[in-house]
């Protein structure tokens, strides 16, 4: 038997030419399972400002559609190749805002891959390991704080009153500083703790209300990195 022969029965036997309604199920059921893990670790690691059920539910899809593609062009070398060649017409326009989001992306289409090939010890395996030491990574302190944008306006005479309230304050940075005749408006990054309950503690804004001279205090979502 030649090279060519050899290598082409290794590749044929690949595909059984047969796929089974229980094959699929179980592929679905673990590309399923992993999605649901892939999103409670996504929700309870996420720093953005707005937390999008629509993405956490695209990880989702994206496992059990790649099981059941995987599963399928697995059984057939015909439709393998009709496969590739319809995903290759297909584009993607949507952007991803946050480079963390990608690496989601990818884990979730990873462990579909996996599931669809019968690989499922392995899937849920890898994909256990994976967020443990992710998410002991964002509680070793790699995680963004919760940073937010403090905009205080006041008047002038005021000015030394509202800097020793803003020198108490743990982490901030100066952004701008704006004066409008006798009134000032200022932009500060602040970097802010969350409370027993998940939220984040907004009472630095109650600490310039009673200060004299201020006529308004905001605070914003903000996303930035402290730089120096």
């Amino acid at each position: 038997m030649s090279i060519v022969d050899t290598i082409k029965k290794s590749v044929l036997e690949n595909f059984t030419g047969t796929i089974t309604v229980t094959d699929m199920l179980l592929s679905l059921v673990v590309a399923f399972v992993i999605g649901i893990y892939i999103i409670y670790v996504y929700r309870k690691t996420y720093t953005g400002v707005v937390y999008s059920k629509a993405f956490s539910l695209c990880i989702l899809m994206l496992s059990m559609v790649t099981a059941m593609i995987i599963r399928t062009i697995s059984s057939n070398i015909s439709l393998s190749l009709g496969m590739v060649g319809a995903l290759s017409i297909v584009r993607f326009r949507t952007a991803v805002k946050e480079p963390v989001d990608t690496g989601f992306m990818f884990w979730g289409i990873s462990a579909g891959i996996m599931a669809g090939a019968g690989l499922y010890i392995v899937a849920l395996v890898a994909s256990l390991l994976i967020g443990v030491f992710y998410f002991l990574t964002y509680l070793m302190g790699f995680r963004v704080s919760n940073r937010y944008l403090l905009v205080l306006k006041y008047e002038a005479n005021a000015h030394s009153d509202v800097l020793k309230k803003i020198k108490s304050l743990k982490k901030f940075k100066i952004r701008s500083k704006s004066i409008y005749g006798n009134e000032v408006e200022l932009s500060l990054e602040v970097d802010l703790k969350e409370n027993k309950k998940g939220g984040v503690e907004t009472t630095i804004v109650d600490q310039f209300k009673d200060v004299d001279g201020v006529i308004n205090a905001s605070l914003i979502a903000y996303q930035n990195d402290f730089g120096d």
